[in-house]
């Protein structure tokens, strides 16, 4: 039987490999990483997470919680995994990051089926080949993936988010809760809450403050490709680039204050900078929401104006990396199979799809279709009243003008029938109950 080739070891080209394998197919793996490093990852694991550890919401009336669903119904491993390293978040399926690259890497190595390769593939290879290589493709591979496209390469700038220890925040001023009270009684996150004046305070230093150069994260972008321009994905836009909509577009994003009340003042305070746990043993918080370029000692500066992180220590801080995605509408089928060539799919962040679980249900899907590519069988297009179809319907049907990276949200899914509810919880339950009865046919039919 022939061979699968699957390049890169992150979270869609590990669902990839573990897909086929699991089908009785062999497969390589190749992953550059620890050899050749990134600007982002801090380990040579496989699947590393490498911004939020939130893999999003996981109820019913969300539409990343839609999408975990259906990919849990359709054999995911790595989302299991994140359950079996999930850590306190309310309504949100988040994972010790460590603990969770640690399981993927051990699970996918000790696979019959699956051989390991920690070399970087330089150019596309010849056969049935997942191209997974994430949004740090490596100069060379983005090269041979322009030459063979034909079309140039977009390229955004996207940002992590500082993380800080829990010794090092102040609880007399900081307070456990969950948003509206959801998960744990106990409250799954810590919330630093800020008065109008220490909103002012801290957005005037954030706007003022030093930020890193884009050229000293260009090195690996080779000549003639668009360097230097800031272009951020939105979802994903440092702290100090939103504030430059006004001086309220923190309050009304990462820091809004809804639905958590001050046990202190039994109201809600101006703002609220929540930190979410980043680990098992509960020592490291994320700073969620807080995307930053922000130079090191400046994070120290303007973070620490945050109420009850006045002495915080930063276990990680804030930085930029470049992300890389092709204009999939020219090149790709719903399958995820370029147009050009039957036997190489792409999946993950490189094909226009943001967030790691559409990262995870893509890198499932081209492994299952490229398993099916050799055995002789059709690869499966999900009908587009799934959130996977969806996503994979937006990304190869977009216009030029429109195209840019998506998210899973209910807006992209075709509209319910009428009657259709008023209320928007209401909606998001009839489009999740459709779109998993759906696709419950097709796994009880097609891929049974």
């Amino acid at each position: 039987m022939t061979e699968i080739t699957v390049v890169g070891g992150g979270l869609a080209g590990c669902e990839a490999a573990w897909q086929a394998a699991e089908r009785g197919v062999k497969v390589r793996l190749f992953e550059m990483r620890p050899d050749k490093k990134t600007g982002a990852h801090q380990t040579g694991d496989l699947a590393e997470l490498v911004c939020s550890n939130s893999l999003g919401s996981k109820l019913p009336d969300r539409a990343t919680g839609l999408l975990q669903e259906e990919t849990l119904l359709l054999g995911s491993l790595l989302l299991r995994i994140a359950h079996e390293c999930a850590v306190p978040a309310g309504g949100a399926l988040a994972v010790d990051r460590l603990l969770f690259a640690k399981s993927v890497t051990e699970r996918i190595t000790a696979h019959p089926n699956i051989t390991l390769i920690r070399e970087e593939m330089r150019q596309i290879p010849e056969g049935v080949v997942v191209i997974a290589s994430g949004p740090l493709t490596s100069s060379a591979l983005a090269a041979s993936i322009q030459e063979w496209t034909g079309e140039k390469q977009l390229f955004f700038y996207d940002a992590i988010a500082p993380i800080v220890t829990y010794e090092s925040i102040d609880m007399n001023i900081a307070f456990r809760a969950s948003r509206y009270s959801r998960g744990d009684t106990n409250g799954d996150y810590i919330n630093c809450p800020l008065t109008e004046g220490e909103y002012d305070a801290f957005v005037h230093a954030l706007a003022t403050g030093e930020r890193i150069e884009l050229h000293e994260f260009e090195d690996e972008i080779e000549t003639g490709v668009r360097a230097g321009v800031e272009r951020y994905f939105e979802s994903c836009l440092p702290v100090e680039i939103m504030l430059r909509r006004g001086r309220n577009s923190l309050a009304f994003g990462p820091v809004r204050p809804v639905g958590l009340r001050d046990p202190r003042t039994e109201r809600w305070p101006y703002a609220v900078v929540q930190l979410r746990q980043d680990n098992f043993a509960a020592t490291l918080y994320n700073m969620v929401g807080f995307q930053t370029n922000l130079k090191f000692a400046e994070q120290r500066r303007v973070f620490r104006l945050i109420p009850g992180l006045q002495q915080a220590e930063f276990a990680r801080y804030g930085q930029m990396h470049r992300n890389t995605f092709v204009f999939s509408p020219a090149i790709l089928h719903p399958s995820l199979q370029t147009k050009a060539r039957p036997g190489l799919f792409l999946a993950g962040q490189i094909t226009g799809v943001e967030g790691y679980v559409g990262n995870i249900a893509t890198g499932l899907l081209t492994g299952l279709n490229a398993a099916r590519l050799v055995q002789g069988k059709k690869p499966v297009e999900l009908p587009p009243t799934t959130m996977l179809g969806g996503l994979c319907n937006y990304i190869t049907a977009a216009s030029e003008r429109d195209f840019q990276p998506m998210k899973a949200n209910f807006g992209i899914l075709p509209p319910l029938p009428d009657p259709v509810p008023r209320g928007k919880r209401e909606r998001a339950l009839l489009y999740s109950a459709r779109a998993l009865a759906e696709l419950s046919e097709i796994i009880t039919g097609v891929l049974a």
